[in-house]
């Protein structure tokens, strides 16, 4: 939001030479570039979910006003190798000197490369902008009571942090008249007045919600050890004691940094023993058992040379498909009219992968191929179930060994039942090596091809079902009710590298399993958290700790954050509500808004000028945009949603400035 600011500040003033001055004040308790997640003291074992080549805070897009400063990561990196910032401490130099293009970097290092961005930023400020950095919380937006808006750098005197205003050419403390102005109060009091507020709030603070209140309330009467959703980062690790049990709930990627924190963290090593990795336990690990509804954790990233497989393109769930329902005037619903083309991707990228990659089985490839694409084609004339004919297809051409499972990709166990917990824990370590195996293959590989076409199609569908581009009821029932869960399963998961540490420890009996569903609850008599799966034989698992090893939950209405509290208690903002198919209201988890840019609807339907939201909070009108944005990759694709934040960004920027 600032980089958009001080790029259209600098634009108009080149245009406009003398305009009006620009002050900026930046609000958050975490220092600001980095902010919360991506402090740089953090450990350096927690690694981002996406590669190098991956992430920016920089827009690339050429319509939209010229950067002051910055780049990508990816450029950044390599800048930092050849003439490394002196501030990177002897630990960043060690991990940029290793670290290429397609690695995973850690995030303390993408914490770096945002305060580099901030400084460069803050170092070539436009003539008459000035920023002002307060770390503290802002509690509270209100409309101002006397109508006037401070110059610059006439708030920071008032909230007792220092004023670390960069000099322009404002007289402070001036007041001029001004309307639809807001007082943002302070936490440990103090406030400023403003004319225009943006809400790019992140990652919050979350209620628990009745289970985990149960079990955090159990856990303080009996002596137990309760760790609730949070950022990795600040966890103490330290406080769960080595060689005892400890329940870990959630197989996502919070758990893979729950996991290197108790093993890694501990000092213990991986060793490549030739054909598979080997743990060496320092001896102060605990006994970690995992826990998660599918059993297993999130399927690993195949080996590619970008973030999209390039060999797989997409057929159907594209522009053109998008396109026709908009001249048609159809809002399409997701299970019935988007699902419906991207399955047919996905059905095209494993078979057509199939082919390429192991010809013996599929004896007559041509004619398969002619056949399956003629199956998989949308005939509008035609009322006859294409799966059916899909099948048909596949029974004369493909051995069963041969054949796609979608569902059972993301629910590996499935239908299985496990005599013991050894018996299980085999099983997810076979899950495991199959899958890192997979990964390696990259390209080459069905089953990763066909995660590849989810995962193109995803960025497509991003755009597809922003601003009411779906159905209440089918954002309800089918992209958050199913398909949201499924897909992050498939092609959110971590580096293939994890999959094999994972399995290590396994075989070094440092972590085990509970099975597929499980349960989980106190035993009072006992004084044990206890977790069972349906589908495993033998009693529960029993622990003095367990951990949740999940984010806090982006839910605007269970966020725990004064500010949201107070802008719903006093009607400034609303939680959107969505109808289910039987008429019912549903709260979303986002805010309703306004577009564009997003300005927060009120309890009463209007909305509120000067006010704006940025990122998380949009999560009710905007599906998986809001998290990073996209770097342009050479000879990749490039969708829309890849800088959708930074576009959302820009146009708030053009609307606080009048341009």
């Amino acid at each position: 939001m600032l980089e958009r600011l001080l790029a259209h500040a600098a634009a108009y003033a080149a245009a406009h030479p003398g305009s009006a001055a620009l002050h900026i004040d930046v609000i958050d308790p975490y220092p600001a570039g980095p902010g919360h997640v991506w402090q740089p003291g953090q450990s350096r074992l927690y690694l981002m979910n996406t590669q190098s080549f991956y992430p920016t805070v920089i827009p690339e897009d050429p319509c939209l006003a010229p950067p002051v400063a910055g780049t990508t990561f990816d450029r950044w990196r390599v800048r930092q190798k050849r003439e490394p910032t002196p501030a990177l401490t002897l630990d960043e130099r060690s991990e940029l000197a290793a670290l290429g293009s397609r690695d995973f970097p850690s995030r303390a290092l993408y914490g770096r490369y945002l305060r580099c961005t901030l400084d460069e930023l803050t170092a070539k400020l436009p003539d008459g902008v000035t920023v002002s950095f307060h770390e503290t919380m802002a509690v509270s937006v209100r409309p101002s009571r006397d109508g006037t808006a401070r110059t610059p750098g006439a708030g920071a005197a008032d909230d007792g942090t220092p004023d670390e205003s960069t000099p322009g050419d404002g007289a402070p403390g001036e007041a001029t008249p001004s309307t639809g102005t807001f007082d943002v109060g302070l936490a440990g009091g103090g406030s400023l007045t403003v004319d225009s507020v943006v809400l790019a709030l992140g990652h919050l603070a979350s209620r628990l919600n009745p289970e985990q209140r149960e079990l955090q309330a159990s856990a303080a009467q009996l002596g137990l050890s309760y760790f609730p959703p949070a950022v990795p980062a600040d966890v103490d690790w330290t406080a769960i004691p080595a060689g005892e049990p400890v329940l870990v709930r959630g197989m996502g990627l919070n758990f893979f940094d729950v996991m290197g924190q108790l093993t890694e963290g501990r000092g213990g090593k991986f060793i490549d023993a030739g054909t598979r990795l080997e743990y060496q336990p320092s001896g102060q690990e605990p006994l970690i058992i995992a826990a998660s509804r599918r059993g297993t954790p999130y399927r690993a990233k195949a080996a590619l040379a970008g973030y999209y497989p390039a060999s797989v393109t997409l057929r159907y769930l594209t522009r053109a498909a998008l396109e026709r329902f908009a001249a048609t005037g159809i809002r399409p619903g997701f299970d019935h009219d988007l699902w419906p083309l991207l399955h047919r991707d996905t059905l095209w990228a494993y078979y057509s992968t199939l082919v390429r990659s192991q010809p013996a089985a599929v004896p007559d490839a041509s004619a398969f191929l002619a056949a399956l694409d003629e199956a998989l084609r949308p005939h509008a004339h035609s009322a006859a179930n294409w799966e059916v004919a899909v099948e048909s297809v596949l029974a004369v051409h493909v051995g069963p060994r041969h054949r796609l499972d979608l569902r059972g990709l993301a629910s590996p166990l499935a239908g299985r039942s496990f005599g013991s917990r050894a018996e299980l824990d085999a099983a997810v370590v076979e899950y495991l090596l199959d899958d890192a195996r997979r990964s390696a293959l990259g390209e080459e590989d069905p089953v990763k091809m066909a995660i590849g076409a989810l995962h193109h199609g995803r960025a497509v569908l991003k755009t597809a079902v922003a601003d009411g581009g779906i159905t209440d009821e089918s954002w309800v029932a089918g992209l958050r009710g199913w398909f949201e869960s499924f897909v992050e399963g498939l092609a959110s998961g971590p580096p293939a590298l994890r999959a094999e540490q994972l399995a290590a420890l396994a075989r070094a009996g440092v972590v085990s399993f509970v099975g597929p569903d499980p349960r989980f609850s106190v035993d009072r008599r006992t004084g044990r958290f206890t977790a069972v799966s349906p589908w495993v034989k033998g009693p529960p698992v029993a622990a003095k700790t367990m951990v949740e090893a999940l984010a806090p939950a982006n839910r605007v209405s269970a966020n725990a954050s004064p500010l949201l509290e107070q802008l719903l208690a006093d009607g400034m903002v609303r939680p959107r509500l969505m109808m289910t198919a039987e008429g019912a209201p549903v709260q979303a988890s986002g805010l309703d808004v306004a577009p564009h840019p997003y300005r927060p609807v009120a309890a009463n339907g209007s909305v509120t000028d000067g006010l704006y939201v940025l990122g998380l909070q949009l999560s009710a009108t905007q599906w998986g945009t809001a998290i990073a944005a996209e770097a342009l990759q050479p000879g990749g694709p490039t969708y829309a949603s890849g800088q959708r934040t930074l576009r959302d960004a820009d146009e708030i920027a053009q609307a606080i400035l009048g341009h």
